[in-house]
């Protein structure tokens, strides 16, 4: 059986309800910041999130966010600030991606 790392093994939790709008780091010619419409989400209740290709569940434990079901399943956050979600790839490690609380009513 697999053990379980302390990053992964945080208190159960939820989201701020609203509209994450995703970005990657520009360049210092151009944008700061690089808009990335296909991977934006919105969370709702009950650990849901929508995006338009469909809906889902996801989980909070700790800093950790994994998409468990629906078009963005397997896909895996960490937690920086109340707002803000850092992508993590395939290799665990912090990805170039963040999404950012636009707006909180959903």
């Amino acid at each position: 059986m697999a053990s379980v790392t302390s990053a992964e093994s945080g208190r159960l939790g939820t989201l701020p309800l609203g509209y994450y709008s995703c970005s990657e780091p520009g360049d210092a010619g151009g944008q700061a910041w690089i808009d990335l419409p296909d991977k934006h989400f919105t969370i709702g209740n009950g650990s849901t999130y929508h995006t338009d290709a469909g809906s889902g569940t996801y989980l909070l434990t700790g800093k950790r966010v994994i998409f468990t079901r629906g078009p963005m399943k397997g896909v895996r956050f960490e937690r920086s600030g109340k707002v803000t979600l850092r992508w993590i790839d395939e290799d665990g490690k912090p990805g170039r991606v963040r999404c950012v609380r636009q707006a909180s009513s959903v």
